[in-house]
């Protein structure tokens, strides 16, 4: 019987916190997605990357969370006192961090307030990716994972990815390109025992078009639960609605397609994954644009 995800990440937990003088035992899976992540008993948090381009990206995002603490902007740290790299063992690549004790559920009021400030930053002054392709991953995984998709799922993502691709690059400027989060869900904002809330998750960290950090919450109320009242606090937190950009249809079909990538790359190893890839598959190939689709429990 194959291994998932999870179990895979655990033994590659146990195999790194040893060889660094860690103790594994009692550590908390908290999610498998585009990380296996484990919170250890010594309040470090362990992220076991699984995308194929988890060493060039991670000491980019290592770097943007120090930069951005160093302003004060209310983020995750690193956990540099322990290991201030990415480590790579068994094909995996781990970063560690400094878990931040959690209560209650973050509003997208809050989550509005803390993009506008991330958005209006500068740029770091160093090395980041641009967001020019973000349907990348979703065309790699439809390519590679042919045990998971049937021919003709195949050849209908490939023409949707390449009509949605041509659409995305069509749209115009809404402004100049700003340091972006690149996942910023509500469920990537943490309240904080204090009351503060703090962003996590700076995996998806580019420069590019500040609507591709915005429309997750738009996204959310048409596929994940959030309400119009959301919206509405999310739009007037960040000062601008993105649903009067003439842009915002295409950009919310872009969204839909890059939220079926990881459940294609993860959907033999992840059983969560496994359920949930055809959900999608079947609302999209159907167009039904509001069928509700659910993310893995924490």
């Amino acid at each position: 019987m194959r291994a998932t995800l999870a179990d895979e990440a655990t033994a590659v937990l146990r195999e790194v916190c040893v060889g660094m003088g860690l103790d594994p035992r009692g550590a908390h899976l908290l999610r498998v997605r585009s990380n296996a992540v484990f919170k250890l008993r010594s309040e470090i948090v362990v992220r076991i990357a699984t995308a194929p381009d988890a060493l060039t990206r991670l000491p980019v995002v290592l770097a943007v969370a120090r930069w951005l603490a160093e302003r004060g902007f209310p983020t995750v740290r690193p956990a540099d006192e322990l290991c201030d790299h990415p480590v790579v063992h068994a094909g995996r690549v781990i970063t560690f961090w400094r878990y931040v004790p959690a209560s209650g559920r973050p509003t997208t009021t809050e989550l509005g307030h803390i993009l506008r400030d991330l958005h209006r930053l500068p740029v770091p002054p160093f090395a980041l990716k641009r967001l020019a392709d973000p349907l990348a991953e979703v065309r790699r995984a439809v390519e590679r994972r042919t045990d998971v998709l049937t021919p003709c799922q195949r050849g209908w993502l490939r023409d949707r990815v390449a009509e949605l691709t041509e659409r995305w690059e069509g749209l115009d400027d809404a402004g100049p390109p700003v340091l972006l989060h690149g996942d910023a869900w509500i469920d990537n904002l943490l309240r904080c025992t204090d009351g503060h809330v703090v962003l996590c998750d700076w995996d998806g960290v580019a420069v590019g078009r500040r609507e591709w950090d915005l429309v997750h919450t738009y996204h959310g109320q048409r596929r994940f639960g959030l309400t119009a009242a959301d919206v509405d606090a999310f739009a007037a937190a960040y000062g601008r609605d993105l649903r009067a950009w003439p842009g915002y249809s295409t950009l919310m079909e872009v969204r839909d397609m890059y939220a079926v990538g990881i459940h294609i790359r993860n959907a033999t190893g992840d059983p969560f994954s496994r359920h949930e890839l055809p959900r999608r598959l079947d609302s999209l190939t159907n167009g039904d644009g509001h069928a509700r689709w659910y993310l893995a429990p924490a």
